[in-house]
């Protein structure tokens, strides 16, 4: 299968906790399946734990794993690009940098964006929560999409009120300029009732291709979440 010359994308989701890193990380596995080398990028994260003498994210570190092309990085530094805003607490990003004194820079995420660019044919960069999240007082991860101006992927949580959730957010990706080019829908409630019925209503309505269905895996596994996905979709 041939994909563009750049395969970069931007990974949202109905909310959080609803596979938006298992998803990248399953794409990060399916573009190396055709000979792309990829990185993942998660620019904000909250919740850390201390280990080995350095901060890690569970998000972050299962990226870094599925993620390819790095060159002599230590995996201090290969966190610090992936994840230039690793921070502690599990909370909104904005409050936890209050909290950390931090303030959390877009163009500080674009440099490290730009670098991974560098080192790898498609860079897959994760958003924080929704797609509409405040990451200071003044922008959100609205604007950060727009900044990196990539093509974007939502990932449907399916469980009850996802149709609403799925349709809004299509809404908001389109209405911030920005080009939805397929949904996933991964499977958070496995006992949902109408599966099938709630993922045709939406793929009916979302005027983007359905990239995959994920069912309900005991344990993330990305390189076989994979295998779900049809890159061919893509634009």
């Amino acid at each position: 299968m041939t994909l563009q010359k750049r395969c970069d994308y931007f990974v949202t989701g109905t909310d959080t906790e609803i596979g938006k890193t298992l998803v990248s990380a399953a794409l990060l596995h399916a573009l190396r399946e055709t000979g792309q080398s990829a990185i993942g990028m998660k620019p904000v994260a909250a919740g850390a734990h201390f280990e080995n003498g350095a901060w890690h994210n569970e998000d972050v570190d299962m990226l870094v794993a599925a993620s390819s092309a790095w060159q002599a990085e230590t995996p201090t530094q290969k966190i610090d690009l992936v994840s230039p805003y690793l921070m502690q607490m599990p909370a909104a990003p904005h409050i936890v940098a209050q909290h950390e004194n931090r303030s959390i820079s877009i163009p500080h995420i674009q440099s490290c964006f730009q670098q991974l660019q560098a080192r790898a044919d498609a860079v897959i960069v994760e958003g924080v929560g929704g797609f509409c999240v405040p990451l200071n007082e003044r922008a959100s991860t609205v604007d950060l999409a727009q900044q990196l101006a990539l093509p974007v992927i939502l990932v449907v949580g399916m469980r009850l009120g996802c149709i609403n959730h799925a349709l809004l957010t299509a809404q908001a990706i389109r209405a911030a300029g920005l080009q939805l080019v397929a949904w996933v829908a991964n499977t958070v409630d496995a006992d949902m009732l109408f599966m099938n019925e709630n993922r045709n209503a939406i793929a009916q309505r979302i005027d983007a291709p359905l990239l995959g269905v994920l069912p309900r895996f005991a344990k993330a596994r990305p390189e076989e979440a994979a295998h779900y996905l049809d890159l061919s979709l893509l634009k």
